[in-house]
């Protein structure tokens, strides 16, 4: 059961000073019930900008506001942010450290650690409701009857996996479809290697390539010595009944499983199972790492660095973790700790872990042996990334403020914005801007924008324009210290009157490219500056033009594919745009309606059989023209 306590969205903050807010925030604080739940902080504009959770409220949020309060560099950033707060009383402390999970992934609050994002990172997929499970990697977690595991920390770490799964135990890397498939064309090179099955031959049965999948999915939860197990109890018994073709088989695929162990590092003892956290901070920045161990390897790691915006107190690393494992589909008997935390804190997380896997999981903060090794080499990771990334700010500090001086800026510009235009024809003009601060790309603050005022012709001036002056309607995103323009003096000219126009006093220069498409000098609406002499400004804008270019041509071409998409989609009888956003949603890709077959475009949930046989009419007479 949940009680909610709002906040006073009616107050006006205008007049209010800084020592009136503290006294009323601590007022309302001493308000606030002994209980568990989860309090949700907003700052001057209502926006929710920290999620905790805390066993008792009014002592959490005390701490936050009272005068004596003491609260580290991080958390006092925090806290003069927050104008008002509104909290959610739970039953229990699971229940709120469940809510605000949910809540930080709802609205990804600045001051929060995330330590997963499922959008970035890669899963491996089973198709396990299919007769023939076919084994993918993909970047989204749908909500089907596939079984996921990840996610990975990127796409090599995944296709890694991937490719020794597939060569391991047989499985087919190709697109074709079983049983539709089966003895329409002949086995392929891999099936003559040896590293596929080939259930396009026939050969195999339904049953037998089930097994095959089972083997994978032991292999995929972390089980290699069970894996290794089994195929060696294949391998013998073929070869006691003679087929030694078959324990050939088996032979090689306990080999590749063995050449996977040996590029990774063996660090304990090989029955040991743990995946395990470590932490480095120092008053700017805070890095997290995991190191996941199976039998005695690690066959993973990741590394998360947070800037002076996050709070990183033991008690927002739990439930960090917390939000990993809500979506994995698989967790270890056992989580080690490599930094001091509350008791209630580590029998909290127990009592997460151990529900969300339906056996018990024992997590722990070891004080000897192997696993506080593991534990310190962890953090040693995380202090030599936290090390390099101090003296990589501190380069890119003296490159901004070497830029400042080029172009005779009045401040350092700290957060850089650039503009360029991409179509395709006069279709599907699109303009994209990306965000740079201090030297790092902010891809969560790039942008795109469908230009509407040329009337579908291509103008570079109008559109370029118009993506300015839509970004800079939105304030609440702030404003760049410098604008950069993919274009010439003209562009500066065009931007730099709008600027005028809305009272925006915003440097703006153009980058000027060389017969390499290389940025050679940065323009104003008078004169062209030379950088490349400078060779770290030159990397920096080079990076930049290179950046706002890649990502304006992949936002073009998807909106590009997406128009195509429909369009063929829609040309069907009886198929409008929810039928088609349905279908794409199921299949991902117009290839893969192509070729399927009715039944299996039928299964298509608002899908009805006649769609079904007109989807499948159309694209095989499509085929035959």
């Amino acid at each position: 059961m949940y009680i909610m306590v709002s906040a006073d969205k009616s107050y006006d903050y205008k007049y209010e000073g800084e020592e009136e807010r503290k006294k009323r925030l601590h007022l309302k604080a001493l308000d606030v019930p002994f209980v568990p739940g989860v309090y949700i902080m907003h700052d001057k504009s209502g926006k929710i900008i920290y999620v905790g959770k805390s066993k008792a409220l009014h002592n959490r949020l005390g701490q936050y506001f009272s005068p004596a309060a003491k609260n580290n560099i991080k958390t006092e950033h925090m806290v003069r942010a927050v104008y008002d707060f509104e909290y959610i009383i739970t039953d229990t402390e699971i229940e709120a450290l469940a809510l605000e999970n949910k809540l930080i992934k709802v609205h990804s609050p600045k001051y929060n650690i995330r330590l997963k994002d499922s959008k970035s990172y890669p899963y491996i997929k089973v198709n396990v409701g299919e007769r023939y499970p076919s084994i993918t990697v993909t970047r989204t977690r749908r909500a089907d009857k596939a079984k996921y595991f990840g996610p990975y920390s990127g796409m090599d770490a995944a296709y890694t996996i991937l490719r020794t799964v597939q060569s391991t135990f047989g499985i087919p890397s190709c697109k074709r479809e079983f049983p539709r498939d089966i003895g329409k064309e002949r086995p392929c090179l891999y099936s003559q290697m040896k590293r596929c099955c080939a259930p396009c031959s026939g050969n195999i049965s339904e049953e037998e390539y089930n097994e095959l999948i089972r083997e994978a999915l032991v292999f995929l939860k972390g089980s290699f010595s069970d894996v290794k197990r089994s195929l060696t109890k294949k391998m013998n018994e073929a070869s006691e009944k003679m087929m030694y073709e078959a324990a050939a088989v088996y032979r090689d695929r306990i080999r590749v499983l063995a050449s996977l162990w040996q590029k990774q590092k063996v660090v304990t003892s090989p029955d040991t199972e743990y995946d395990v956290f470590g932490i480095w901070r120092d008053e700017t920045y805070t890095a997290v790492g995991i190191f996941y161990i199976r039998d005695g390897y690690i066959i993973d790691r990741a590394h998360i660095l947070f800037g002076v915006d996050c709070i990183a107190e033991s008690e927002n690393i739990i439930s960090a973790i917390c939000n990993i494992y809500s979506g994995r589909e698989y967790i270890p008997k056992e989580v080690l700790l490599g930094f001091d935390t509350e008791a209630s804190d580590i029998e909290l997380l127990e009592k997460y872990l151990s529900d969300r896997s339906g056996r018990r999981v024992n997590v722990r903060v070891p004080e000897r042996g192997d696993a506080k090794k593991l534990c310190e080499l962890v953090c040693e990771n995380c202090r030599e990334i936290v090390s390099r990334t101090e003296i990589e700010s501190e380069r890119e500090e003296k490159t901004l403020v070497r830029l400042a001086e080029l172009l005779k800026l009045e401040v350092v510009p700290e957060r850089i914005e650039a503009y360029d235009i991409s179509n395709m024809g006069n279709d599907n003009i699109t303009a994209g801007m990306i965000t740079v601060e201090k030297g790092r790309f902010k891809k969560n603050m790039y942008r795109s924008y469908s230009i509407r005022q040329t009337g579908g012709k291509q103008d570079d001036y109008t559109s370029m324009r118009e993506a300015v002056e839509r970004r800079l309607k939105h304030s609440e995103d702030g404003f760049p210290d410098l604008i950069l323009l993919d274009g010439g003096q003209t562009h500066v000219g065009v931007i730099r009157s709008l600027l005028d126009e809305l009272g925006y006093d915003i440097p703006v220069f153009g980058m000027v490219k060389d017969s390499f498409h290389k940025t050679r000098a940065l323009t104003s609406d008078s004169c062209d500056i030379s950088i490349a002499r400078e060779q770290a400004v030159f990397n920096l804008i080079y990076r930049i033009q290179e950046e706002v270019h890649r990502y304006t041509i992949g936002r073009m071409s998807r909106a590009k594919r997406k128009s195509v998409k429909r369009s063929s989609l829609e040309n069907i009888a009886g198929i409008g745009p929810s039928k088609a956003r349905a279908l794409l949603a199921y299949f991902g890709t117009i290839a893969k309606i192509r070729s399927a077959g009715k039944d299996t475009i039928a299964s298509v949930p608002g899908i009805t059989a006649r769609n079904a046989a007109d989807i499948f009419a159309y694209f095989n007479d499509e085929l035959k023209g």
